[in-house]
């Protein structure tokens, strides 16, 4: 099976798993796991922050954010593709009592011309506009990334105007490597930042947030809140400490395989790609509504061996690249695509998407 789903898909390395086993632990909430702090000092350091904490998962991790930032009634102002304002089950709502005002930018990236007279006036009628949520790399926006001048930009208006800016990066590393800047460069320009270590990392488990030592007093907390309490967690934290030395650059290889597929995809007749719009390791692209719906294909394509999900819109499919995908794979899938769009659609009960293909899959 070639499995685009996600880059949630990953399975830990051999070396990866080595490091799990050997993996020093402690009682985290009591600061004792070594393996664990030694990850919070090394990941603030990398984005020249003063504090990080390690915690479950991309959501819980900018749920906490939301809640060390805000006060019951305040609202955020986000891309209105963003993950926390989509994919999060409500959690701002839920959780911390915030709002979420969405804004159309452009491909999940935002400017300033888009947040301009957005703020709410200070009237007993409104409600508190207090952080601005960036994501970065952009998920539903196509995979894109913020160029550093556009960063700039949104962070400068946002602190002139008293908000903070949060930063959802779950795929920072690709950001970076794509965009061409460095963590600190990010560090240096917003108030947090969340990293996701389950993705592109190829961990089994794990995110963590970063920010000022108060920020990351008040998320560790808010982790307590919400269940995330961790005890010897240094076992997934290994996992992140062998990431960041072994992971990292070879995400290029994600990128330059996302490419090919992108290309490959665009010399099929009834796909509608630009390959040049394909940044990071996210390919989105449509199928012609005469052959059938991306729901169709992609039950389609599970039959022959290859995962792709559906994604936003009836003929939208997202293809995400990892570590366990290689180039052959990548020509393999695209050879799929071809041939399954070459041949009628099947109208019985297997031409269905299967339940366990949820669209919830090209969210993450």
């Amino acid at each position: 099976m070639i499995d685009l789903r996600s880059d949630t898909v990953t399975k830990p390395t051999a070396g990866m798993r080595a490091a799990i086993a050997a993996a020093e632990v402690g009682d985290d909430m009591s600061a004792e796991d070594p393996t664990v702090n030694a990850l919070e000092a090394r990941v603030a350091d990398l984005l020249g922050m003063e504090a990080a904490v390690y915690n479950c998962s991309g959501t819980q991790s900018n749920q906490m954010a939301v809640r060390a930032h805000c006060q019951s009634g305040d609202e955020l102002l986000i891309e209105e593709t963003g993950h926390i304002a989509n994919y999060e089950a409500g959690g701002p709502a839920i959780l911390s009592a915030v709002t979420c005002r969405t804004i159309r930018g452009k491909d999940g990236l935002l400017d300033v011309p888009d947040l301009e007279g957005r703020i709410r006036a200070e009237n007993q009628h409104f409600c508190t506009t207090r952080i601005v949520c960036v994501e970065n790399s952009t998920n539903m926006g196509g995979g894109r990334v913020y160029p550093l001048a556009q960063l700039r930009r949104v962070c400068d208006w946002a602190h002139a105007n008293r908000l903070q800016v949060h930063m959802d990066g779950a795929r920072l590393f690709n950001a970076c490597l794509a965009g061409g800047y460095s963590l600190r460069d990010v560090g240096s320009l917003v108030d947090s930042v969340s990293i996701c270590f389950s993705k592109g990392l190829g961990c089994p488990m794990g995110s963590i947030l970063v920010g000022r030592k108060e920020l990351i007093y008040k998320a560790r907390r808010a982790r307590k809140v919400f269940g995330g309490a961790l005890r010897q967690a240094g076992i997934v934290a290994a996992a992140a400490q062998y990431a960041l030395d072994h992971h990292v650059e070879r995400l290029k290889e994600d990128h330059a395989n996302a490419r090919r597929l992108a290309d490959r995809l665009a010399k099929i007749k009834g796909v509608t790609i630009d390959p040049a719009r394909v940044e990071t390791n996210l390919v989105f692209f449509e199928i012609d509504p005469g052959w059938g719906t991306a729901a169709q294909l992609s039950a389609a394509l599970r039959e022959q061996g290859v995962r792709i999900n559906p994604s936003s819109g009836p003929q939208r499919l997202r293809a995400c690249t990892h570590l366990d995908v290689d180039a052959a794979a990548i020509d393999a899938a695209a050879e799929t695509v071809a041939r399954v769009l070459a041949s009628p659609l099947r109208t019985d009960s297997a031409s269905r998407p299967a339940s366990s293909d949820s669209p919830y899959a090209a969210s993450r």
